[in-house]
């Protein structure tokens, strides 16, 4: 089992993976969003060999969906239309938080921040993920 995480922001798409066995997420790159966002996707998919797709769905704090989760629910339903392998959704509130607090506990530069929050970010989507999952076995 090998997953593939996305933080799916309006310029850039954060990028995670997990290990082979599907116990740790790593964060991989950042896809500058637009034409070949998808082909980018699909392709790490198939390098990957990934049997998952995670995308983080930005829930409000109150738990409703705002019209940023109906632009990723939206980019989702075409990545999904290309895919060969499921995807599910998974609550990314405050994980870009989250990742710049790491970020800046680990005193990483405030221009090395900007490059990674997105990947970091979807990572912390990717845990949330595989914690899901090792409880439900």
């Amino acid at each position: 089992m090998r997953l593939l995480g996305l933080d799916v922001g309006e310029k850039r798409i954060g990028v995670a993976v997990t290990d082979p066995t599907g116990i740790f997420a790593q964060p991989l790159s950042t896809i500058q969003r637009g034409v070949d966002d998808i082909k980018k996707i699909q392709e790490l998919v198939k390098e990957y060999e990934i049997t998952e797709v995670v995308v983080g769905l930005p829930v409000n704090m109150n738990g409703s969906l705002g019209p940023g989760a109906e632009k990723v629910k939206e980019f989702a339903r075409e990545l999904e239309a290309v895919l060969a392998v499921p995807l599910v959704f998974e609550d990314e509130r405050l994980t870009t938080s989250m990742a710049e607090r790491m970020m800046i506990d680990a005193d990483v530069s405030r221009k090395k921040r900007k490059t990674s929050v997105d990947k970091i970010a979807a990572a912390i989507i990717l845990e949330g993920r595989l914690g899901k999952i090792n409880a439900s076995t």
